[in-house]
C-alpha cells in the first residue's frame, strides 16, 4: 500500500452513487483515482492506476448479471497487489468463492444495506488495502452452506499454523517451503483441517475456501476487528 492518502478505483454504474461514494471518500482522506461504470472500465482503469484497493460492484452493464465480480477475479489473478472491496447488495457465492481460491489476504466483500457508517466502509478500505480481509457474516454463511462450521480450536497447533497460511493464499508447496517440512506433510494437515470441519470432497471442490472461512468466521474477518492485518504472499 502507498503512503499517504489511499489510492482507490471506484467501480459503480449508478453515477448517482458514484458520485456521492467519491464526494465521501475524499473527504475521509481517500483519493479516487479513477471511476468506472462498466467491467472494461474497471479492468483499464485498475491496470492504468495501481490502486491500493478497487472497490467493485458486482452487477454492472451490460446485462447487469456478474460482470462486476468477474472483473475482481479477473484483477486478482493479474495484479494481486491491489486490494479488492466488493461492495454490493447481491451475495453470488460462486465468484465469490473463485476470488477466494487463493487466498483471503487483500480480499473484502461487504453488503450495502449492512453498512450503517462510512467510518466502518473506510476502515475496510485500509484494511484491505494493507493485506486483510473484510468479509460480511452473511457471506461467510451463504459460503459455508453446504458444509458443517468446524471449531478452529480443535485444531493441533501445526494444523492451525497451516490453516492461517492458507488463509493468506499460500499453496501447500509454499507452506511446505516456509514451515521447512515436505509437502506431503502439509497435505496431510490440509486434510485433517478438512476432516475436522466436515468438509467432504464435491465436483466443485472448494473446501479449501470453506477452511478458510471457517477459520476467519472465528478469528473475526469484519473491519471493526482489530491487530495487524494478514500478510499477502
Amino acid at each position: 500500500m502507498s503512503k499517504g492518502r489511499l489510492r482507490v478505483v471506484l467501480a459503480e454504474d449508478s453515477v448517482v452513487l458514484r458520485d456521492g461514494m467519491v464526494e465521501l471518500l475524499g473527504a475521509r482522506e481517500c483519493e479516487v483515482v479513477a471511476t468506472a461504470g462498466t467491467a472494461p472500465e474497471l479492468l483499464a482503469a485498475v491496470a492504468g492506476h495501481r490502486p491500493d484497493v478497487a472497490v467493485v460492484d458486482i452487477r454492472m452493464p451490460p446485462t447487469r448479471t456478474d460482470e462486476g465480480i468477474r472483473a475482481a477475479v479477473e484483477i486478482r489473478a493479474r495484479t494481486p497487489e491491489v486490494g479488492i472491496l466488493v461492495f454490493s447488495q447481491h451475495v453470488e457465492t460462486t465468484w465469490a468463492s473463485r476470488l477466494l481460491a487463493d487466498g483471503a489476504a487483500g480480499i473484502g466483500y461487504l453488503l450495502k444495506e449492512r453498512v450503517a457508517r462510512t467510518s466502518e466502509f473506510v476502515d475496510a478500505l485500509h484494511r484491505v488495502a494493507g493485506g486483510g480481509t473484510a468479509l460480511d457474516p452473511e457471506i461467510v454463511t451463504r459460503l459455508m452452506r453446504g458444509g458443517r462450521r468446524g471449531r478452529v480450536d480443535t485444531l493441533t497447533p501445526r494444523e492451525r499454523e497451516v490453516l492461517e497460511l492458507m488463509a493468506q493464499g499460500h499453496s501447500n508447496r509454499s507452506i511446505a517451503a516456509l514451515l521447512v517440512v515436505s509437502e506431503r506433510a502439509v497435505e496431510k494437515h490440509v486434510a485433517a483441517v478438512f476432516t475436522k470441519f466436515g468438509l467432504q470432497p464435491t465436483g466443485t471442490d472448494n473446501r479449501r475456501v470453506k477452511a478458510v472461512l471457517a477459520y476467519l468466521a472465528e478469528n473475526g474477518s469484519r473491519p471493526a476487528v482489530t491487530g495487524a492485518p494478514e500478510a499477502r504472499p
